[in-house]
């Protein structure tokens, strides 16, 4: 299977239904008081309706009846988005069941991160760009309120469309509440100031289309032959982020390496790297030093590798995507454009 052609998606509309699924975990099941808050949040930020499947709240779902879930969304032409409630570690099982010929007839924006990178891969192995970024369990339904560039860049995913600069909202969080605790409704993890990003490579503007994801997950789509083909990835922007498992600078490290091997960074014009989540929800916070070394620590290690297999590539790292908040959703399959010399990176949300 190899990528058809990226396109574009068509926006929803007011009163439009959108689907909201459980790809990998079943977090509504464990939490449904933030999964009900987020289904509000979104129909009143959006206007639009947000429609369960069978399996959104349904705790050890088969692969086999997630995947069904997934193609009911596709083929239901009254669907004009899915929105993933939140990651998980086994959507690798799910892909293989999904009905891609249903998928790829209706193509219609997808929304998530994480463990959804499978799901992500797979579209764009069909031709269909997606949004990566948004969680309705974390992003929209725990917390006091739905952060502005979260929200910018939902209603620009699914309803507005247009270029945005994604800019720094100068703080941050690693991790939000236990949503055991009431007051994961009402209020937000703690926040810290942000540092300013990194920028690595020539001074110049690159703009391509975007592949990539968590890492982690990356790792198993190489590893299960899913891997899109090299010449399907020439001149790509490359979004890399990891996940609340806190891998280190060293497993970073080498799992960029092993993308510099394969080809995937020489083929690259431009590498995007989210800030990393560096603290564990339920365990000590590492202190401030910690935290800001841990950060730079993975920093480093990515522009090490990218430098050594293309040193033409533009390097952004740090940009809040991914496993932080307030999170930007970006394009994946849709172009983004990183500046090197005035030190901007640009969305196209159409």
């Amino acid at each position: 299977m190899t990528s058809r052609g990226l396109g574009s998606l068509p926006k929803a509309r007011v009163g439009d239904r959108v689907a909201v699924l459980s790809p990998a975990f079943a977090a509504p099941a464990v939490a449904p008081e933030i999964h009900e808050q987020a289904l509000r949040r979104l129909a009143e930020a959006t206007g639009l309706v947000p429609v369960e499947y069978p399996t959104t709240r349904r705790l050890g779902a088969t692969a086999e009846d997630r995947a069904a879930d997934i193609t009911a969304a596709f083929a239901d032409p009254s669907i004009r988005a899915v929105l993933a409630t939140i990651g998980g570690d086994d959507q690798i099982t799910v892909i293989p069941h999904v009905d891609a010929d249903v998928v790829a007839a209706d193509p219609k924006p997808f929304l998530g991160y994480s463990d959804n990178t499978n799901l992500h891969n797979l579209l764009w192995r069909l031709g269909v760009p997606s949004y990566y970024g948004g969680s309705t369990q974390v992003q929209l339904g725990s917390g006091p309120q739905i952060d502005d560039v979260h929200l910018r860049s939902l209603r620009a995913a699914l309803l507005d469309g247009g270029v945005i600069e994604l800019t720094d909202p100068g703080e941050s969080e690693d991790v939000g509440i236990d949503w055991a605790d009431p007051r994961s409704l009402t209020e937000f993890g703690v926040r810290e100031p942000t540092e300013p990003w990194a920028w690595a490579g020539p001074e110049v503007a690159v703009e391509g289309r975007t592949w990539g994801g968590c890492l982690e997950v990356i790792d198993q789509l190489a590893l299960a032959g899913r891997m899109p083909d090299l010449g399907d990835l020439e001149g790509v922007v490359l979004l890399l982020e990891t996940s609340e498992e806190l891998p280190d600078a060293h497993e970073v490290g080498r799992w960029v390496r092993a993308l510099g091997e394969r080809g995937v960074l020489a083929a690259a014009a431009g590498v995007l790297v989210a800030r990393p989540p560096v603290s564990r929800l339920g365990a000590a916070r590492p202190s401030a030093e910690t935290r800001a070394r841990l950060r730079a620590a993975q920093r480093d290690a990515v522009v090490e590798q990218v430098t050594r297999y293309n040193p033409q590539a533009v390097v952004c790292v740090g940009v809040p995507f991914g496993h932080t908040r307030p999170q930007w959703i970006v394009p994946h399959g849709g172009r983004i454009r990183l500046d090197g010399g005035a030190r901007t990176v640009s969305a196209d949300y159409d």
